[in-house]
């Protein structure tokens, strides 16, 4: 028996709550990872986990085990990566997710350097704006705009997304210009509905001027869950836009979009990178979040509120 292997397929049930899930994060068999298990177990010569035909569960003598091994394997990847060769060129896969318009915009034009700095590291990327499972689904990090609902989840602020208002050229020649945010809430305009996967629902949104503080929650003929969706039904005139200044800048400077109430302030979106709170921060994770954190800190660098 693999005593490091049997540790790890053992830490990843507990946390997945699945051999299924498992073995699908460590790619390898059920079977495989069934046998490690009931293999430490016997070495052990206590039972680890409670098995039904429908869940997993981990036993009190487990739940402490489950503990040091974590520390253990936590200390050996450590052990590893503090030598000069390996902390000079990690490697391994990462999974990790990012939203859609983030990902197309500002961190897949900037991979190549980081794959030429980093050639042994092997994103997977699963780029949506649905919510993930970070256990469940093996996933390393989230980067995720807006407030975490996940408050067991840790996190590192890394950037703040300055927004505005936008249309298309097409939209304001057909309904007209609105010169009060409040008139997006009439009768004769639309917006473009953003469904939040985490809640799904459409949230209102703040604005600030003067003293003066309203929230916008207009009619849609199209909600979208999707970032980049939601940009392109605003490009084809369908409603107002509340876009991240990054999504909007190549549009506005084509002619594409207008930018409306230049008068008003909206709160910027804090963007976050947040990964389970007992998943091990590897080296290479490590340098996953620093790169994102630098990435944003062009694009879109956290606001000092004091000076606000």
């Amino acid at each position: 028996m693999d005593r490091f292997n049997a540790m790890q397929a053992f830490a990843r049930v507990v946390e997945t709550g699945s051999f299924t899930k498992a073995a699908e994060t460590l790619h390898m068999s059920k079977t495989s990872v069934s046998q490690l298990v009931q293999q430490l177990e016997a070495r052990l010569r206590v039972k680890l986990l409670n098995r039904t035909t429908r869940k997993v569960n981990v036993t009190a003598d487990g739940a402490a085990y489950y503990e040091r091994v974590v520390k253990l394997l936590a200390d050996m990847d450590d052990a590893e990566t503090s030598l000069p060769s390996a902390s000079a060129s990690p490697r391994g896969r990462l999974r990790v997710d990012v939203p859609s318009p983030l990902a197309r915009m500002i961190l897949l034009p900037a991979l190549p350097a980081f794959h030429a700095r980093y050639p042994d590291i092997q994103l997977d990327m699963g780029v949506s704006d649905r919510p993930v499972d970070l256990i469940d689904e093996g996933v390393d990090c989230v980067v995720r705009g807006g407030e975490l609902s996940e408050l067991s989840m840790v996190a590192r602020r890394v950037g703040d997304l300055q927004l505005g208002v936008y249309a298309a050229p097409s939209y304001l020649e057909r309904v007209g210009s609105p010169s009060h945010p409040q008139e997006l809430a009439g009768p004769d305009h639309y917006i473009v509905g953003f469904t939040w996967a985490r809640t799904g629902k459409a949230l209102p949104y703040a604005m600030q001027r003067d003293g003066e503080s309203l929230k916008v929650r207009g009619r849609y003929v199209i909600a979208v869950d999707d970032g980049n969706a939601y940009l392109a039904a605003g490009l084809a005139g369908l409603g107002v836009l509340w876009l991240p200044d990054y999504m909007a800048k190549a549009h506005l400077a084509h002619g594409e979009l207008v930018r409306l109430f230049d008068d008003w302030r909206l709160d910027p979106m804090p963007v976050y990178v947040a990964f389970p709170p007992h998943r091990h921060v590897s080296a290479k994770l490590r340098i996953f979040i620093d790169w994102v954190a630098e990435l944003m800190a062009q694009h879109a660098p956290i606001i000092d509120r004091r000076n606000v």
